[in-house]
């Protein structure tokens, strides 16, 4: 920058100090490193694990609400409550027998449900068991009524061999239906545990 001198023409002003510039970067450091600390702080409050027990709703196959808690069962896919799959006799409501195969699992008592993170939607990701002690996700797979999502995998090979609920026939995967269908959008869920996994719940990448 040029600076007029009285009687002396013009020169140029000094340039700051290499001083100023280091103070720049380090305050522009601070403040970065202060905003991330509060972002993993958010998060990790986010994913501290959770332990319910009570009566439930059952919202549909794979989700449930215990008092104001709303719980997403965590590693399967079952229908939405509107879908419909196809069948040997036509087209069935199989969102609706997927909800009663677990409320009849339930039998209207007490849930048990113990997670960590939650998804998008703010939903506790977690197993939850009946009062007989029987795993809900793992049974909603076993009896066909759910899919595989991050999870039990071997549960979902036994059904397809057996043709039991929603493999007795045809059917769009909840994913596919829910996107065709305008929905909510869902990422298969990671298994809890791992250096990976964790980063993903923390920084929100699923």
């Amino acid at each position: 920058m040029l600076r007029m001198r009285p009687g002396r023409g013009w020169r140029r002003a000094p340039a700051p100090p290499r001083g100023f510039w280091r103070w720049v970067w380090d305050a522009f450091l601070t403040v970065a490193v202060l905003g991330l600390l509060i972002l993993l702080a958010a998060r990790l409050d986010r994913t501290e694990p959770r332990t319910l027990e009570g009566r439930v709703i059952v919202n549909d196959g794979d989700s449930l609400t215990i008092g104001s808690e709303r719980i997403r069962l965590r590693g399967i896919d079952a229908p939405e409550f509107d879908q419909t799959c196809r069948g040997l006799s036509g087209d069935y409501p199989c969102g609706r027998r997927a909800r009663e195969a677990l409320a009849a699992l339930i039998g209207g008592r007490a849930v048990s449900c113990a997670g960590s993170g939650r998804d998008k939607y703010d939903r506790l990701l977690a197993v939850c068991s009946a009062a007989t002690g029987r795993e809900l996700n793992r049974s909603q797979v076993e009896a066909g009524w759910a899919i595989a999502y991050g999870g039990y995998e071997a549960e979902q090979d036994d059904a397809r061999r057996k043709r039991a609920g929603i493999w007795a026939g045809s059917f769009d995967p909840p994913r596919d239906w829910r996107d065709m269908h305008g929905g909510m959008v869902e990422i298969e869920h990671a298994a809890p545990g791992g250096i990976l996994a964790w980063l993903r719940r923390i920084l929100r990448l699923s």
